[in-house]
C-alpha cells in the first residue's frame, strides 16, 4: 500500500499511449505496481480529474491498498479529439483500453466505469474474462449510450449558437460547458458515433460472467434499465446512489464506497 496518499486534486503528468487511427490516448498511474490494479474510465464530457480525481476517487482507492491506472477516453481530457464520428464506434473506445492494459503490462486488474466508461467497461469485461476480476458500472445505460441527445438541437448549438430547447440536451450541454478543455466539436462526434456503432446496445444474453456491481442514482432515468442489466449477469449486484442523477452520482460518497467495499472482496 502506498505510504503517501495524494492531494484531492493532485494528478500526475499524463503518459501517452498510441491507440487506433494514431490516436494519443493520456493516461495517469497512481501507487504501487505491486498492488492490485484498478483502471478508471469516465464518462461523457468529463475526464480522469474531473470524474475520479477531484471526487475522491483515486485518493479512496489508494487509501484501499490499490494502484490505480485512471484514462482519458479519446475526445476527452489530454487525449487526441477527432472530429469524425466513425472515430468513436463502441469498438473503438473498447480497443482503447484494451491497449493500455497491453503497453501497462497488466495481466490482471479490476475495472471501474461510468456512463460511457462503464459501456465500454460492460465490453471490456466481456472480452477479457480473464484479464478482468472485478467490475464496477455505474450509470451505464440499457441502450445506445447518449440516445436521449437531441442531436440536431446540439450540432445547432455547436455551429451556430442557436440555445438548445430540449432539458435532456441542455443538460449534457452544461455538462460540457463545466468541464476546461472540452471541444464540443469532438463531444458531438461521439455522440454521433455512438449511433451508428457496431456494438451499440449491451446484449444481457452475452451478459459477463465475472462479479460486477452496478450503480446508478435514484433520480437518474436510466434506473431501471440498468438494474435490468445486473438482474442478467449471472455475479451481478446492484445498489442504488440515494438522492442522485445520472450527472452527479460520480461524486457521492455512498459510490464510492459501495464499490471499494465490492473491489476489496476480490
Amino acid at each position: 500500500m502506498t505510504s503517501s496518499l495524494p492531494a484531492l486534486t493532485e494528478i500526475p503528468d499524463p503518459q501517452f499511449v498510441i491507440s487506433g487511427g494514431n490516436v494519443r490516448i493520456a493516461t495517469y498511474t497512481w501507487g504501487d505496481e505491486a498492488d492490485p490494479t484498478v483502471v478508471l474510465v469516465h464518462g461523457f464530457a468529463s475526464s480522469t480529474r474531473d470524474n475520479w480525481v477531484n471526487t475522491g476517487w483515486v485518493r479512496d482507492l489508494l487509501r484501499a491498498g490499490h494502484r490505480v491506472l485512471a484514462i482519458d477516453q479519446r475526445g476527452h481530457g489530454l487525449s487526441d479529439k477527432p472530429h469524425d464520428p466513425r472515430d468513436y464506434d463502441v469498438r473503438r473506445l473498447v480497443a482503447d483500453v484494451e491497449v493500455v492494459l497491453d503497453t501497462y503490462l497488466v495481466d490482471e486488474a479490476s475495472y471501474v466505469g461510468y456512463s460511457l466508461g462503464a459501456r465500454v467497461g460492460w465490453e471490456v469485461t466481456k472480452d477479457l474474462p480473464d484479464r478482468i476480476l472485478r467490475t464496477v458500472l455505474g450509470g451505464v445505460p440499457d441502450g445506445v449510450p447518449l440516445s436521449r441527445l437531441d442531436l440536431d438541437q446540439a450540432r445547432a448549438f455547436v455551429e451556430h449558437g442557436t440555445p438548445v430547447a430540449d432539458r435532456v440536451t441542455q443538460n449534457y450541454v452544461s455538462l460540457i460547458e463545466r468541464v476546461p478543455g472540452n471541444d464540443l466539436r469532438a463531444l458531438l462526434a461521439i455522440a454521433e458515433g455512438m449511433r451508428f456503432s457496431s456494438a451499440a446496445d449491451p446484449d444481457p444474453a452475452t451478459a459477463p460472467e465475472q462479479p460486477i456491481l452496478f450503480a446508478t442514482g435514484t433520480l437518474d432515468a436510466i434506473i431501471e434499465g440498468s438494474r435490468a442489466l445486473a438482474a442478467a449477469c449471472p455475479q451481478g449486484r446492484f445498489v442504488e446512489i440515494p438522492g442522485r442523477h445520472h450527472f452527479n452520482a460520480p461524486g457521492a460518497r455512498a459510490f464510492r464506497e459501495a464499490a471499494v467495499a465490492f473491489l476489496g472482496e476480490g
